[in-house]
């Protein structure tokens, strides 16, 4: 005979009641969750210390990195699971990438990304990388999903380069949204070719550009050595994040919280404007993974 508790008409009725007071009060019944509570934007930051060694990227660092993130986002235990959460077979694949000399996308994370989508089952002819060129790709313009991977740097028009910068290569005219200190950025992800297509934002923080001066302007004393990928489905989310980070090293390194000109406000103008995502680190649940030695959040 089971040692199972048998259920009484009498008990089911009492655990129906229960079930519907929690209910009223906010609270789910089976897993004492807070039903009123807001759910949190979930950000991944994970660093590797050997993410960069002697001044070169590390490869299967980079793809340590990614896969990590990925079953940390996804809730799964293996990278093929977690890739085959945002892509499969019959997806057309364009991996926006950034190429400004100074600091580009990592060609071992673009190559990291590629290999994750085709490993999700996404034909290789099926993908592109591509930045100033995307209007003239074809994969880009029959795309079904989008990666969007930029490194994070201070900007001269912006504030600072970073997630919602990057898909302003979509458009013909990228100086039409320059008014106000780019602070319509939100609208790239409106457009055709670029609305509801975006499944990962990686945002590359392995030597942020924290200080610049004019619009091209590179010092590598204002770069340092963070190690770091900041990765979600929010752009808004993981700029807030990374902007954070920046400011913090800001602060360290001036010894005074000196404020960016122009402002990066259209991060903030992303989520209370134009409604794309979370500008707000209270509603972020940022998850950190791996080396945690300045953090600096």
């Amino acid at each position: 005979m089971s040692n199972s508790k048998l259920v009484t008409r009498r008990d089911f009725l009492k655990g129906a009641s229960c079930a519907a007071m929690g209910l009223a009060v906010g609270v789910n019944p089976i897993l004492g969750e807070d039903l009123t509570a807001e759910k949190l934007t979930k950000v991944i930051l994970i660093r590797h210390q050997d993410a960069v060694v002697d001044g070169e990227v590390n490869g299967a660092a980079l793809k340590s990195m990614m896969d990590q993130a990925l079953m940390e986002l996804t809730g799964t235990e293996h990278p093929i699971d977690a890739w085959q959460k945002y892509f499969t077979e019959d997806d057309i694949v364009g991996i926006k990438s950034n190429e400004w000399g100074p600091l580009p996308t990592p060609l071992a994370l673009e190559q990291v990304i590629r290999q994750g989508c085709i490993l999700a089952g996404v034909h290789p002819e099926n993908i592109d990388i591509d930045d100033r060129g995307v209007l003239k790709s074809e994969i880009f313009q029959k795309s079904t999903a989008l990666v969007n991977a930029r490194p994070m740097r201070t900007h001269h028009w912006s504030g600072v380069g970073s997630l919602l910068k990057n898909y302003i290569m979509f458009v013909e005219r990228p100086w039409d949204y320059h008014d106000n200190s780019c602070a319509d950025l939100a609208k790239l992800w409106e457009l055709p070719i670029t609305k509801g297509k975006t499944r990962l934002n990686v945002l590359v923080m392995l030597t942020p550009l924290f200080h610049g001066i004019g619009a091209h302007h590179f010092d590598k004393e204002f770069t340092w050595g963070y190690h770091g990928l900041i990765v979600g489905t929010d752009p808004v989310a993981c700029d807030a994040v990374g902007l954070s980070i920046i400011k913090a090293r800001r602060l360290e390194y001036f010894g005074e919280d000196r404020p960016m000109k122009p402002s990066p406000h259209h991060i903030a103008f992303a989520d209370t404007k134009h409604g794309l995502g979370t500008a707000d680190l209270n509603k972020i649940d940022l998850v950190k993974l791996g080396w945690e030695e300045g953090i600096l959040i």
